[in-house]
């Protein structure tokens, strides 16, 4: 398949795309909905989309922590496109795009189900495991 993998305007008709998305994949199973405020803060983050033609199937939001350091987190994928390599390829897409764009470490809140796919990745676990939005969470990091 072919897919397209770019960075969205916060605030634009594909950023509400991808909100959709990780609203259906991440949100809406354990109950959650996006406040006003969540949603604004994300103004100055980064968001890529992965497009399948005009369709958002991936995305991955990017917060730019201190110097040279992003947290990667709302990483989401079609149901019906997961174990498909787009997680694998806007992963890559990202950490190219971190070396062009001066950063060396990444680190994401990963639930535990996703830590195999982190693994596989060259990430590493980091630290104890701990709960988030109710379910069990790892930190892990990499450098770039």
């Amino acid at each position: 398949m072919n897919y397209q993998l770019k960075f969205v305007k916060h605030g634009s008709a594909d950023y509400q795309k991808t909100i959709n998305l990780r609203y259906d994949i991440l949100r809406a199973p354990l109950g959650l909905v996006f406040t006003p405020k969540q949603l604004a803060e994300e103004a100055n983050q980064f968001h890529l989309a992965c497009f399948e033609e005009t369709e958002v199937v991936g995305c991955i939001v990017l917060m730019d922590k201190e110097q040279g350091k992003v947290k990667m987190r709302q990483v989401a994928v079609a149901e019906e496109k997961q174990k498909s390599g787009i997680g694998t390829l806007m992963t890559e897409y990202l950490e190219k795009w971190m070396q062009e764009n001066n950063y060396q470490f990444v680190f994401c809140h990963a639930r535990d189900t996703a830590v195999p796919f982190y693994k596989k990745l060259g990430y590493q676990v980091v630290g104890n495991e701990f709960e988030e939005v109710g379910i069990k969470h790892f930190r892990m990091e990499k450098w770039v």
